[in-house]
């Protein structure tokens, strides 16, 4: 930890504190969660990437991280190169800035009551009375300014989580209050994202529901430089003037985000609207877009295009147990637009979800399901924990492997690929998943065992190996090609189980070829594929998370790939 001093207002800051280099971006939200904070800080953040940016997501919870969420109730759990467990939004944060983000740029009210109980332990505050304001807040503070010290970063771009008004976000904007006067008007600037809805029946753009966030805002001491309203149309001149004049800015620094196709979109927009030249003018900054921004643009016109004008449309199966709330699979569904973008293809998704298909009397009639996938040119099981839902899964898989429908299996998705494949075409019917014995059921054939080591097995956080890790590619396999030839990628994990290395030998016997492992002393199986089908890979890893729109993960590409030509071949018998 560093060193702390004792500071003239009579609490401890660290010596970590201001490099008087950093400039600040605070984006707040009002009177709607969902609007898309996240979105339009990673915006403002891919239109300043010639500068060093650092995002930092601010959330109110009291969960250290997000890893051990219901992703039905908090979305995807996003894992970063470093084993970090971070909330979705660093899905767009990377995906925009072109980054590796690290665990410590989300900061949780978790990780605050954390730090300030471990300093309390350490005798920092001498026995004085520990008080929400100054010391929450000014763990905060420090921990803005150490990141920003420690990254060296031209822009810190900070988005509070929740709304204005929230219990749960009050001393993340109390501290952004006291950091603004900390570091000077010319360093700092807040940008206020609000929805202006179009009442049915009205047509016409309402400003209400800004003014009072705004004014929420200002009665917590913060003036917002821009304020974003989210619609379904540019907001018209009346309506920025109105708003203009409740914020106390110039009209032009009221920006539309409207509700688009493609997130992608969004920066674009931004920029349209002139974002770039009021924060250069209040930060003062020099310099110009982003030459990211140039392809960018580009690959989002081919995308608007297949979406008016599809050269094809490609139904792709996801099928999964979180099917209730989109956010559960935003990186895959976002890796699936990436890679249909460089194809020139438009994409549906068809949902199911498989805890649904596994309550119904038709789990184990192969030609329901069969039928269910007819019409389809990919599929998809993505991961998950537990037994809700894993036959249904498996009986897709199923089906998927005999009717040749092209078939991407990721984490969980890859061990049910194989205990399918053990069952049917290895002679182990009764082969599973030690996932299931902590609910009483017991393995007869474990094709799929925990992980090597008792750290893995003695509580849930340790169960599991996460982040970056190698992976070594198998010489003449198709993943190799798929790789262009490498022979190591790098890929983030989520997991605590792997395929028994007592029975791989019997698989590969069978035509499952295991063509990506880790390191030799370990030699955990990452990737399988099936060698007589026209693409049937399942991966340990999560490609999703690394894909972004300007290098897709080849995985989905080489997916997309093989399902336009079964696409082909299925509208040409039609």
């Amino acid at each position: 930890m560093d060193r702390l001093i004792f500071s003239t207002f009579g609490f401890y800051m660290s010596d970590s504190c201001y490099n008087g280099k950093s400039k600040f971006i605070f984006i707040t939200g009002g009177v709607l969660s969902g609007l898309g904070k996240g979105v339009a800080a990673a915006s403002i953040g891919a239109l300043l990437s010639r500068f060093r940016v650092i995002p930092v997501k601010c959330d109110g919870y009291l969960n250290v991280d997000p890893g051990t969420m219901n992703p039905i109730e908090h979305g995807e759990v996003f894992v970063l190169d470093d084993g970090g467990e971070v909330d979705m939004d660093f899905g767009h944060y990377e995906r925009f800035l072109g980054i590796n983000a690290k665990s410590e740029w989300n900061l949780t009210m978790g990780k605050v009551f954390s730090t300030l109980v471990e300093r309390e332990k350490q005798g920092v505050y001498a026995g004085t009375t520990i008080q929400f304001i100054p010391h929450v807040t000014d763990v905060i503070k420090d921990h803005f300014f150490r990141i920003s010290s420690k990254e060296n970063a031209d822009i810190l771009l900070v988005e509070i989580g929740g709304t204005v008004g929230d219990l749960e976000n009050e001393f993340y904007i109390e501290a952004a209050r006291q950091l603004s006067h900390i570091v000077g008007p010319d360093k700092c600037l807040f940008a206020h994202l609000t929805y202006v809805p179009i009442p049915t029946g009205t047509q016409e753009q309402k400003s209400k529901p800004t003014q009072m966030s705004v004014r929420d805002l200002n009665e917590k001491g913060i003036y917002p430089d821009i304020i974003i309203g989210r619609c379904s149309k540019q907001l018209t001149p009346k309506i920025k003037e109105k708003i203009a004049l409740y914020g106390n800015i110039p009209s032009k620094n009221v920006i539309s985000e409207l509700d688009v196709k493609s997130v992608y979109e969004i920066p674009l927009g931004f920029q349209e609207e002139g974002i770039l030249d009021i924060i250069f003018k209040k930060l003062k900054l020099a310099g110009a877009n982003s030459p990211r921004m140039n392809e960018w643009k580009r690959l989002v016109e081919v995308s608007k295009k297949n979406y008016k004008e599809p050269k094809k449309t490609l139904k792709i199966a996801l099928c999964g147990k979180y099917t209730k709330l989109e956010d559960s699979y935003a990186s895959i569904r976002e890796a699936i637009n990436h890679a249909a973008t460089h194809l020139n293809l438009s994409c549906n998704l068809k949902m199911i979800d498989t805890e649904l298909l596994e309550k119904s009397e038709n789990t184990n009639n192969l030609e329901y399901i069969k039928n269910q996938l007819a019409d389809v040119d990919a599929v998809i099981v993505p991961s998950g924990l537990g037994r809700r839902g894993m036959e249904g899964k498996i009986s897709v898989i199923h089906a998927a492997r005999e009717m040749k429908i092209p078939f991407l299996g990721i984490g969980y998705g890859m061990q049910l690929a194989v205990v399918e494949f053990a069952r049917h075409k290895c002679g182990l019917p009764l082969a599973g998943t030690v996932e299931v014995e902590s609910e009483g059921i017991e393995v007869k054939e474990p094709v799929i065992a925990y992980l090597p080591g008792p750290e893995y097995v003695k509580v849930l956080d340790g169960m599991l190996r996460k982040g970056g890790h190698d992976v070594f590619l198998k010489k003449g396999s198709l993943v190799e090609k798929i790789y262009d030839g490498a022979s190591i990628i790098r890929e983030r994990f989520r997991h605590r189980h792997e395929v028994n290395p007592r029975y791989v030998s019997k698989i590969e016997e069978n035509g499952m070829l295991f063509s990506g492992h880790s390191a030799k002393q370990d030699c955990i199986m990452h990737i399988m594929e099936i060698t007589d089908h026209p693409f049937f890979v399942g991966c340990q890893f999560h490609p999703e998370l690394t894909s972004n729109l300007l290098k897709p993960a080849p995985l989905f590409y080489h997916l997309l790939k093989a399902g336009e030509k079964r696409n082909s071949g299925r509208t040409e018998n039609e």
